[in-house]
């Protein structure tokens, strides 16, 4: 019996994302998987993103039956066991026996034959115990980290910030299948939706977002023709609350999302998007179809230092940041972030937010955000800035003003838990229907 072409892609997908730290959503959307069926890249994907999210829970119960120790174990080996034994615990239409006996000869296919046996006596001993994955009823950061499988110093800080019951709910939206949410850029693009199939519902937060409920948007007209936008409602929202301006900088703009949703909300504007690295530049020129010339200009460059004369009325300040806030869509990040990143990650925000600063016009606004959880890259970075800056010029506006204003425009259409956490747009995924993200209004007078 062959390898299924879902457990080979998901193999090579976990394989190439130690060896090369690459991400599993654009190893997933990669050219190489394009030749196998869709109902072989549904499995492929819910494997490869099953396996990262429960990646500590698998190995600690590949260690309880293991002669030899987890760190001891050849990358391919560690690989097939952890494949095998997720089919085992999370999936139930999974045969033990497949599960099993694939696992074995994807070592066997990756030169590690002699490592065979050792699987095979392993995931005997595994399969064994048939129990399916059961979550904790504790609520202590060292029962939320082991069995929603989250590093404890990350646990425990969620639970400082936002208490243990907002962690709990931080983990266990961590480990599901996060909605896709789209932003409707023409008037006819649901319509074209539904004709191809793709069923929607409305957006939970935003009028204008919708929510898939089933289908490919990917494969659609309308995606191709850029009428729609894949783009979490959170995202959506940190856009929106740039505004209307004339001049508008986006300092950090790659992939592009953001630049054309302030783009379609001012039609008129000069835009310049700011990227550093070339390879996301053109992503970015891609999405936003720009060319010389056109109202959006694309500038390379460091944010740090932006090399710009001119002043701008709207600034976007999407840093880099950890993404603690999108791990249901990203979970390799937390296996890969260590606590000491935030450090880093924290110089370069304040960098780029101080580089920002100084191209904002009097009487502009500037967004300063990112998609973490982390009090070391939010509030702390721009109360650092605040305070480097020397000037009283500076302010942070209230962000609950601006969105009680969209919700009087009827763009925001969420009335449940509030959005902003002091004068901070602040949403944790779940306790909002979106990815987790943080905005600080500032304004020059």
């Amino acid at each position: 019996m062959p390898i299924s072409p879902a457990r080979a892609a998901a193999f090579e997908i976990l394989l190439r994302m130690e060896r090369e730290s690459s991400f599993a959503s654009e190893l997933l959307h990669s050219q190489s998987l394009r030749s196998i069926s869709a109902q072989d890249h549904a499995l492929a994907t819910e494997l490869a993103m099953g396996v990262l999210r429960w990646r500590s829970l698998l190995d600690d119960e590949i260690a309880s039956a293991s002669s030899q120790r987890i760190a001891k174990l050849d990358l391919e080996v560690l690989t097939a066991l952890r494949l095998a034994l997720y089919q085992l615990r999370f999936l139930d239409r999974i045969p033990p026996r497949a599960a099993l006996y694939e696992s074995v000869e994807l070592v066997k296919h990756s030169r590690k034959k002699s490592a065979a046996s050792f699987v095979n006596a392993v995931l005997r001993k595994l399969s064994s115990a048939r129990q399916k994955y059961q979550p904790t009823s504790e609520t202590t950061p060292e029962s939320l980290a082991r069995s929603f499988a989250h590093p404890l110093w990350l646990v425990q800080r969620w639970a400082d910030e936002y208490g243990l019951a907002s962690a709990r709910q931080i983990c266990e939206y961590d480990q599901s299948l996060p909605k896709t949410a789209i932003r409707l850029r023409s008037t006819t693009a649901e319509q074209q939706l539904n004709l191809a199939g793709v069923k929607l519902a409305p957006g939970s937060i935003l009028r204008s977002a919708r929510i898939v409920q089933s289908g490919d948007v990917t494969t659609t007209a309308a995606f191709r023709q850029r009428e729609i936008v894949v783009q979490d409602e959170g995202s959506q929202l940190v856009a929106m609350l740039v505004g209307h301006g004339s001049n508008i900088l986006d300092c950090c703009a790659a992939p592009g999302n953001k630049t054309l949703a302030i783009s379609d909300r001012n039609p008129e504007s000069t835009i310049t998007a700011v990227e550093l690295h070339p390879h996301r530049t053109r992503v970015l020129k891609k999405l936003l179809g720009a060319r010389p010339n056109e109202r959006i200009r694309i500038v390379a460059a460091d944010a740090r230092q932006l090399p710009l004369s001119r002043r701008y009325d709207r600034i976007l300040t999407d840093v880099p940041c950890s993404g603690t806030g999108t791990l249901a869509r990203h979970p390799e990040i937390k296996w890969r972030l260590q606590p000491n990143d935030l450090l880093e990650l924290r110089q370069r925000q304040v960098a780029i937010l101080l580089s920002a600063l100084a191209q904002l016009s009097l009487k502009g606004r500037l967004v300063y955000s990112t998609c973490s959880l982390q009090k070391e890259e939010n509030e702390c970075v721009v109360e650092q800035v605040l305070a480097e800056s020397h000037s009283d010029s500076v302010r942070v506006l209230d962000c609950k003003t601006e969105l009680e204003k969209l919700k009087a425009d009827q763009e925001i259409c969420w009335h449940e838990t509030p959005l902003t956490r002091g004068p901070y747009l602040r949403t944790i995924p779940g306790i909002h229907p979106c990815d987790g993200f943080f905005a600080a209004l500032l304004e020059k007078s």
